[in-house]
């Protein structure tokens, strides 16, 4: 593989979101130099049904590669990668698509994580593998298709990740990032594909179609000759497949050492914390994921409720964009007047920290007397609502919480966040955060730092520190009780409102 002195190159980092894919360049000092993107459409030819091209996702990633390649002020020495992380990506024995990508957020499973939840399934694999197990997971997809649409296995000969897709794409290297596998497949004490849970799935018979997991030594690998040709850069340049979006996006922000805790305000609102070993005891809940570098594992509880919340708000107000919901939220007091929201807007339900794919979101306690700026400012907050929620969740009671994602834009946000849990928080500098994450790996796997704690203390700098309102501690303390309270009751009403037929 090709290594270049670090101060005359620049590493381009691939971030491939669910909707949009980017490519960053970096200099040697972590400095942003190019940002190219590409927008990647989401298709549902059934209701609740969340589908990608891979074909599509895989032109875009190489589109932004090479036009950020031909931007670079400097040669490019290096390639690193993150993606969206769950979902089913099928492929042939050639390893090609064997039709679109089934996404995180779909919701065709339903009735097998119902199943999994009321045979004690899902409570059993928390014990082996310390994540609770959702429907828009591989096993629960594969299930599904094995039941409804077996005809759709036939010639599949593996089922990966968009990120092992991508990877496998440039370099010819097939198998799993640990971080991708830790949900369902892994055995979290060993690191291991676990035979127990694929039999706890029923799943068995399907053990061949799940990939190996690779080692820290296989995350590296020389870029293919044809598609260095394609894309203009060296032959033999290093490629580094980096963990899962939620994790690399947290290492991004800084957060490499045990204790510390993260929230990402992207699409995926994903609270969590760094843990010294994996724990499957206590209530089943989140998700546990090896970061597959220096032991680093990650306590995380990605939701369904995210910026598409903002999104959906935005537009049933008539905004022009996100920046202008959170001004005009500002035009409300803390509290919203009175108006309180439950954002469990997905299709899919809710995924963490709690499961329940009825769950439905609540706008309530509106009268003649309130504005759309008190809306705004309720959907705001009761986003805080369930981060609190998740750190809850977590068991940890950090003293400060990095914030990343493009929400924490939001100075409003930002403030909510830091009143409503209490908790101090500080915003990572720069807008690239997952791709910075992916350098992080790039650097200490060509040996440029020992550590990612190393590689975080020189590349990963702050721009902002909220501290808490302690004047309004008791009055969100109780709006909080309040939140979780009636979301209680709600529930009891969720799977009703699901089974009610449809005009």
């Amino acid at each position: 593989m090709t290594i270049a002195t670090p101060a005359t190159t620049a590493t381009l980092c691939v971030d491939a979101g669910t909707t949009l894919i980017k490519a960053v360049v970096f200099d040697h000092a972590g400095r942003e130099l190019v940002v190219t993107r590409r927008t990647t459409a989401i298709r549902s030819p059934q209701p609740g049904w969340s589908e990608q091209d891979m074909h599509e996702v895989l032109g875009a990633v190489l589109e932004c590669v090479e036009e950020a390649a031909r931007q670079s002020p400097l040669p490019i020495g290096a390639l690193a990668l993150t993606a969206q992380g769950d979902g089913a990506w099928m492929l042939d024995a050639e390893g090609r698509p064997a039709g679109n990508a089934v996404l995180w957020n779909d919701a065709r499973a339903h009735d097998v994580i119902d199943r999994w939840t009321r045979d004690g399934v899902l409570e059993a694999a928390f014990r082996i593998n310390g994540s609770l197990g959702n429907l828009g997971l591989p096993h629960a997809i594969l299930a599904w298709t094995r039941e409804n649409n077996p005809r759709a296995l036939d010639g599949v000969a593996e089922v990966t990740t968009c990120g092992s897709w991508i990877f496998g794409s440039l370099t010819g290297t097939h198998g799993l990032h640990a971080s991708e596998a830790s949900v369902p497949w892994l055995d979290i004490a060993t690191g291991t594909i676990s035979d127990e849970l694929l039999e706890l799935y029923g799943l068995t018979e399907l053990r061949s179609l799940v990939p190996a997991v690779l080692h820290d030594d296989e995350l590296t690998r020389p870029l293919l000759p044809e598609v260095a040709e394609r894309l203009g850069l060296p032959a033999g340049v290093s490629v580094t497949l980096a963990a899962y979006d939620v994790v690399t996006t947290a290492f991004g922000g800084g957060s490499v050492a045990p204790g510390s805790a993260f929230c990402i305000l992207g699409t995926t609102l994903c609270t969590g914390i760094l843990l010294d070993t994996p724990d499957t005891t206590g209530e089943p809940s989140g998700l546990t994921l090896l970061g597959g570098r220096d032991d680093a594992v990650v306590r995380a509880f990605p939701t369904l409720a995210g910026t598409g919340v903002i999104e959906w708000m935005r537009a049933l107000l008539g905004l022009a964009d996100a920046a202008e919901l959170t001004t005009l939220a500002g035009e409300s007091e803390p509290g919203a007047s009175g108006v309180r929201v439950w954002p469990y807007f997905s299709p899919a339900g809710e995924r963490a920290p709690f499961l329940d794919p009825t769950a439905r979101g609540v706008i309530a306690g509106m009268s003649f007397e309130h504005t759309r700026a008190d809306l705004a400012r309720a959907t705001v907050e009761g986003l805080a609502h369930v981060i609190r929620d998740c750190l809850a969740a977590s068991g940890a009671s950090p003293s400060e919480l990095v914030l990343s994602g493009g929400g924490s834009a939001s100075e409003l946000w930002c403030r909510s966040i830091a009143d409503i849990t209490g908790v101090t928080t500080r915003r990572v500098d720069g807008t690239q955060v997952g791709a910075k994450g992916a350098l992080l790996a790039a650097l200490v796997a060509s040996g440029r730092y020992s550590s990612l704690a190393d590689a975080a203390e020189a590349l990963v700098a702050t721009s902002g520190v909220f501290e808490p309102d302690a004047s309004r501690r008791a009055f969100f303390d109780e709006r909080h009780d309040d939140f979780l309270a009636t979301r209680t009751a709600l529930a009891e009403r969720w799977t009703a409102w699901a089974a009610e037929p449809r005009p």
